[in-house]
């Protein structure tokens, strides 16, 4: 119909009280490392020498945190809408690289889906979920669903295996297993600990869905 607009829907918010927390855990960190880094460099060149490094060091870990804290990512049609500056757009269907990523941090371990336009490093990074422990929060069941139709029709970095997977993930959700049963939550758990991101390629997500029911 003309003049129909796409719904576009948000992915994987944070509630306002959660990103004030973050940045405020960001920022001091950031005050930490570039103190010390500061510190032993005034200790070594004098006060105006801690001063600049410490400031050299500050200013792109604020410039990250605050990047993060702006982040955001709507679904609309086939789309990505990633912002954290700008806005940039990138299509499912034609992205030329699709990989699984776990990121483990503090004992929490966040499973994305890293896509790959090709065209002039157009990336971007979908949460699926977060798991601390036994339990976690997940996309919901709609946003999941688009994400599958649309990865279903990426021919080109063979979607159909990312969007089988999500709707296997769909399904364990319709016949309410548990988390540690959800295949988002078993390809968390068989990550290496101890490494920050590990990055789970084409072949290793094809080879885990042919494994579930």
């Amino acid at each position: 119909m003309a003049g129909e607009t796409t719904e576009r829907l948000a992915l994987f918010e944070e509630d306002p009280r959660s990103r004030r927390r973050r940045g405020i855990s960001g920022l001091i960190g950031a005050v930490i490392v570039a103190a010390a880094f500061g510190g032993v460099a005034g200790l070594i060149g004098g006060t105006v020498t801690g001063l600049v490094v410490a400031l050299v060091v500050a200013l792109p870990l604020v410039y990250v945190m605050a990047a993060s804290i702006r982040r955001r990512v709507w679904l609309e049609g086939s789309t990505l809408l990633v912002r954290t500056w700008g806005l940039r757009r990138v299509d499912l269907v034609t992205a030329t690289r699709l990989d699984l990523v776990v990121g483990d941090v503090r004992g929490s371990r966040t499973v994305s889906l890293l896509v790959n336009a090709g065209r002039r490093g157009k990336v971007a990074k979908v949460d699926l979920a977060v798991f601390s422990g036994t339990g976690g929060r997940e996309l919901g069941i709609l946003p999941l669903r688009k994400l599958a139709n649309a990865l279903m029709n990426n021919t080109e970095a063979n979607g159909l295996v990312f969007g089988e997977l999500l709707i296997a993930e769909l399904k364990a959700e319709a016949r309410g297993a548990g988390v540690a049963e959800r295949p988002l939550y078993r390809l968390a758990s068989v990550a290496p600990s101890g490494k920050y991101v590990q990055r789970f390629t084409m072949e290793a997500v094809s080879r885990f869905v042919a494994t579930l029911d």
